[in-house]
């Protein structure tokens, strides 16, 4: 224990202070919204099936030195510790889904009973059902980055929870609203599996055999291919939070007090869900860079997915709609104090 809590802090100077420059980005993004609307309009315009090229560019660039370092040798030895995988599953889909329902009828039926109308609460708690059901599949590889996460354990952790949300986020999302004619956005889901996975896993693999092939099958020139990279993927991040806040600036200035409400149950139920997963993962003795990626995926969420459902079956412009991309909006500095808390509790956890 002693050995892993003496090593270096897996961030670097720039990195520790993330926080303050996410901050700057978030400032940043709501003058860009407000100054230069066309432009963002523009931006935001380059979609498909609710997916934005714009940002999935920059998340690919944060995520491909990641799928740099998968060793694919690793991959198949997965099932010989499958803790963390079962960890990950447990509190993505028996979990998380109710907790963020009990959560946000608490709120919108009872504690802010008389704020709003009946209606509009109802349109609440329903994006923020959507919301609970859609663990993450992209940011969470820059989470398990920042926490020196096992990235072969992080893909796989990642596949198989999208392989189950093809199958159950219909029916969850269907049995917690009550209601029966849930219409999932298949190529929504599909095409960010596709730019989130299967383009950079790709891209990272070729780039990894090359990068050994050139040093003589040195493995550890991939490490250093990687660090090289390392802040362009940070650059990334902070762009893309720019990109977010700009494209809600004028939601977020007309509406600041709605939007506090609807981001304090997402944000108590991101602190506990880390919570859960986390202490089972120490409770079950699993290693660090296993159980933070396994915590931090289930307290993360698949933004793209729920506003689009959201928006199908709501509109554009319902309540729904709107808790679903609050949720996108608090994510970023929540991740961030998780990936901190991570970083600071390692040696508290069994040795890789």
């Amino acid at each position: 224990m002693n050995d892993t809590a003496a090593q270096p802090s897996p961030l670097g100077t720039f990195e520790r202070y993330l926080s303050v420059w996410v901050l700057a980005a978030i400032l940043a993004g709501l003058a860009l919204g407000l100054v230069a609307p066309d432009l963002v309009g523009v931006l935001a315009g380059l979609e498909y099936a609710s997916v934005n090229f714009a940002v999935a560019v920059l998340i690919w660039a944060m995520i491909y030195p990641m799928m740099v370092g998968v060793d694919f040798a690793s991959v198949k030895h997965i099932g010989r510790k499958p803790k963390g995988l079962i960890v990950t599953l447990v509190v993505n889909w028996l979990v998380k889904p109710f907790t963020m329902a009990a959560l946000a009828v608490l709120f919108f039926d009872y504690l802010y009973a008389g704020l709003m109308s009946d209606s509009a609460a109802d349109q609440y708690i329903a994006g923020l059902v959507i919301l609970g059901a859609a663990p993450c599949t992209a940011m969470v590889f820059v989470w398990s980055q920042l926490v020196r996460g096992d990235p072969a354990y992080t893909l796989v952790q990642v596949s198989v929870n999208d392989l189950v949300m093809i199958v159950a986020f219909a029916p969850i999302v269907a049995l917690l609203l009550g209601v029966t004619d849930i219409v999932v956005p298949w190529e929504t889901l599909l095409l960010s599996v596709v730019l989130y996975v299967v383009i950079p896993l790709a891209a990272g693999a070729l780039t990894r055999r090359r990068v050994i092939a050139r040093h003589g099958g040195d493995i550890a020139s991939v490490d250093a291919f990687t660090a090289r990279l390392k802040p362009w993927s940070i650059v990334g991040l902070l762009a893309t939070v720019i990109l977010l806040f700009a494209f809600q600036a004028g939601t977020i200035v007309s509406n600041p007090l709605l939007i506090v409400l609807i981001a304090i149950p997402i944000i108590l139920q991101s602190y506990g869900i880390f919570a859960i997963a986390y202490a089972a993962a120490k409770a079950w003795r699993i290693p660090h860079n296993i159980a933070a990626p396994c915590a931090l995926i289930g307290t993360s969420n698949f933004f793209e997915l729920a506003v689009a459902v959201a928006i199908g079956l709501f509109s554009l412009s319902s309540g729904a709609a709107l808790a679903t991309v609050v949720g996108v909006l608090v994510e970023v500095p929540v991740m961030l104090s998780l990936v901190a808390l991570a970083n600071r509790t390692r040696g508290a956890f069994p040795a890789e």
